[in-house]
């Protein structure tokens, strides 16, 4: 299951950035075009003291311009070299993370009222019923329970050591992955400042060969270069809210954890003091 909805997470990411980038590129295309047809024909007309109404167009299609749309058109501008491998930061650790969400969100369980129905059943139908709503149970705490209740017949203390080695294995899983979270986080600002780096080189590259420092001749390299970490430095601080928030997620359920593992075994102590 959580193997299918990363799946399902990354496919969908990356069709929606690739989709994104085609419709950026061809408006991009179509606003060239555009533009050119409109220098051709006012190259061969008289001039006319009258508004342009492709310049009116455009004044007002930039004045209306959302951010989506925006930040569409400055990634094409950062150049596919460095912003492709940014994006694809962003959706592998999307991906990671919203898959770490739902898994912690399914391993999350009432534990009061798990502990209750465990007592219950320790009252009506003793260690098998209580393994039976374990069994039954969603979550990393019910599987605790119920490693610990399978070996109460050796005894209280070998159940405490029970728990406390499987409590070990459950918080291991409830961690697994983000690790790779917190790689594409500092992977991604990594990302940009290598393309910052490359645009003051394209654009040293050009004041060399051009032998005159001009602000319109690298100010294309530079561009291109604060453009790069702008999206790196975003891309880090999204999977940073989500890291930080699976890290909140992971404490809670710990917590949990130990605390009604303390609380099952007064549960089996007591149980084994009525037999």
């Amino acid at each position: 299951m959580k193997k299918l909805f990363a799946l399902i997470a990354v496919l969908a990411m990356f069709v929606l950035g690739t989709s994104n980038v085609v419709v950026a590129q061809d408006e991009a295309a179509v606003a060239t075009e555009q533009v050119a047809a409109a220098d051709s024909t006012a190259e061969e007309a008289p001039a006319v003291e009258v508004a342009d109404p492709i310049e009116e167009a455009a004044a007002a299609a930039e004045e209306g311009q959302s951010l989506h749309s925006a930040l569409k058109q400055k990634f094409i501008q950062g150049g596919p070299s460095f912003m492709s491998f940014v994006l694809i930061t962003l959706i592998l650790g999307l991906a990671l993370a919203i898959e770490r969400i739902i898994y912690l969100n399914l391993a999350t369980t009432n534990t009061k009222k798990l502990l209750q129905k465990i007592e219950d059943a320790l009252k009506s139908g003793g260690i098998n019923a209580a393994k039976e709503v374990c069994r039954n149970t969603r979550g990393p705490v019910a599987s605790i329970f119920y490693q610990g209740l399978d070996r109460y017949d050796e005894g209280v203390d070998v159940v405490e050591k029970s728990v406390i080695a499987y409590g070990g294995v459950q918080a291991g899983l409830l961690e697994k992955g983000l690790s790779w979270i917190g790689l594409f986080i500092a992977l991604a600002p990594m990302l940009g400042f290598l393309g910052t780096v490359i645009g003051m080189i394209v654009a040293f590259d050009a004041i060399e060969v051009a032998g005159d420092i001009s602000p319109t001749l690298v100010a294309g390299g530079i561009k291109v270069a604060l453009i790069t970490t702008v999206f790196g430095l975003i891309v880090a601080m999204i999977l940073q809210v989500f890291y930080n928030y699976c890290l909140a997620k992971i404490d809670s359920i710990v917590n949990n954890m130990e605390d009604a593992s303390i609380s099952l075994l007064d549960l089996v102590v007591k149980h084994n003091a009525k037999k």
